[in-house]
């Protein structure tokens, strides 16, 4: 039997914890020459381009990929115990 609650912060942080790093690259200047080189592994041209860093944005990036993973592993969790009753 899984937690929904347990599940869904753990989600939600993982989450959260990833779109973080990924703000602090783009802060860093890093995100742009990256993608660049991914995208030119993968033999395409990379349309996208990074914008300046705005920390408004990245708390709401955090906070929006938190919620919508807390919601993803409580549901997750929930359908789980549905369908696998001891």
């Amino acid at each position: 039997m899984l937690d929904k609650t347990k599940t869904g912060l753990s989600l939600g942080v993982f989450f959260a914890v990833m779109h973080l790093i990924w703000a602090i690259c783009i802060a860093i200047g890093i995100m742009q020459p990256a993608m660049d080189w991914i995208m030119a592994m993968h033999m395409l041209q990379n349309y996208f381009v990074i914008l300046n860093f705005n920390i408004v944005y990245t708390l709401i990036l955090v906070a929006v990929t938190f919620v919508s993973g807390f919601v993803f592993g409580w549901l997750f969790a929930l359908f789980w115990n549905m369908f696998h009753k001891e």
